[in-house]
């Protein structure tokens, strides 16, 4: 059934905006206007999805990106109408108005008449791989194959809420060492181009050799005054730079193992990528999905080609028989914390349960770390500002000191 995006004026004249499905434009209007709705424009929504997938930036599929957290809410709310024993298109139905981004109810009309059509949920949602990951087509087909979709849904709703609250948390942490890092660079942007010149213009007349800081800092001062632009295109060429080799396969191992080398990122790093996975592996187990095809399945969310690999390579080796723990620990990637974790769970037959601790303990030694990070970034920040403002200061005052001994 097509879905039409409509402008119309309710009983007291105010404008309104929506979807609605019907079998043609005029069936379109004729609901509008029993529902008590004057249409004054209607159109045929286009399709949201993409029938191939384009690789590069794109700012339409930079918009038309549904949010976790919208995506989250839906979960959520469909998993609760479904327990209450709605049906699944009556309840999809009842959600699309109650959602505020347009593009999402476009998507959610498309799904619902999907699957009138005939197509199961998981189906419907696989046409939309931008917005629903594997991990949630591939939950959301175990729970219908189970019979037990409301609970897949909750859990679904349970893994997006905490990865989104992690990175929230993150964001917030990192913040204010952000903005401090940003005011500093101002400053000093404008010390240097600005202030500097008119204060340093007046050596230029000294006929005696400037001391070296002072020649240091007029050198900057100079550079940044007349080759500021060229900063700009330095930073847009590495952006440039680093965004093309995330594209190809030896950029993207290489990005990758730099970031795992890196000291304190890489570990936290490493932690991150370990939680997310043990986390889906254990939602995906716990839904009835094998544990070939679980972990099929999160090796391509794992966020980091060498992990990815790893899990890949373990696959293989589960596949011929061999345990989880013993098939991971062969890559040397993930920390053997997790690993004998896994192991303990295989043990005692509670895998599932272990894989969800797993995640929960990285999780907060990642949290823990960061907060601990932005505790000792505020006072270094501070102190490297004072550093870089005190050799200006110093620079400018050694030239003044000489003229004082030479008029003595």
């Amino acid at each position: 059934m097509p879905v039409f995006e409509y402008t119309a004026l309710d009983t007291k004249g105010k404008t309104t905006s929506g979807i609605i499905d019907a079998d043609g434009a005029q069936a379109a209007r004729q609901k509008l206007r029993t529902s008590g709705i004057f249409p004054v424009s209607i159109k045929e929504a286009q399709e949201v999805a993409p029938k191939k997938e384009h690789k590069g930036f794109s700012l339409s599929r930079r918009f038309t990106r549904v949010k976790s957290a919208e995506i989250a809410m839906m979960t959520r709310q469909l998993a609760t109408l479904i327990g209450a024993g709605f049906p699944l298109v009556s309840a999809i139905d009842a959600l699309i108005p109650q959602t505020k981004s347009h593009g999402f109810k476009r998507i959610l009309a498309q799904i619902k008449d999907s699957i009138v059509e005939g197509n199961s949920f998981a189906q419907a949602l696989s046409k939309y791989p931008g917005n629903f990951s594997p991990l949630y087509v591939n939950m959301v087909r175990a729970g219908e194959t189970s019979g037990t979709l409301e609970i897949v849904l909750d859990r679904l709703a349970d893994i997006t809420e905490k990865q989104q609250a992690l990175m929230n948390r993150i964001q917030t942490a990192l913040a204010y060492p952000i903005f401090m890092l940003i005011i500093g660079i101002i400053v000093l942007f404008v010390l240097l181009t600005y202030i500097v010149p008119s204060i340093t213009s007046i050596f230029a007349e000294m006929n005696q050799v400037l001391p070296t800081p002072t020649r240091i800092l007029i050198f900057l001062s100079d550079f940044f005054k007349s080759y500021w632009w060229s900063v700009f295109i330095a930073l847009g060429a590495i952006a440039l730079f680093y965004n093309r080799a995330k594209k190809t396969e030896k950029g993207r191992y290489w990005i990758d193992r730099t970031i795992l080398l890196m000291p304190g990122v890489g570990i936290l790093a490493k932690k991150l990528a370990v939680a997310r996975f043990a986390r889906t592996l254990g939602s995906l187990l716990e839904n009835g999905v094998t544990m070939l095809i679980a972990l099929d399945i999160v090796k391509n969310i794992a966020g980091n080609v060498l992990i990815s690999e790893c899990v890949e390579t373990a696959a293989i080796e589960v596949g011929k028989g061999q345990g989880l723990a013993a098939a991971l620990s062969g890559g040397g990637v993930l920390p053997q914390l997790s690993i004998q974790m896994i192991q303990v769970g295989e043990h005692s037959g509670e895998l599932e349960t272990m894989l969800t601790k797993i995640a929960d303990v990285f999780e907060n030694e990642v949290e823990t770390s960061i907060l601990r990070l932005t505790s000792y970034l505020e006072p270094v920040m501070i102190l490297v500002m004072g550093t870089m403002v005190g050799f200006i200061v110093l620079s400018i005052c050694l030239p003044i000191f000489e003229m004082n001994q030479l008029i003595r």
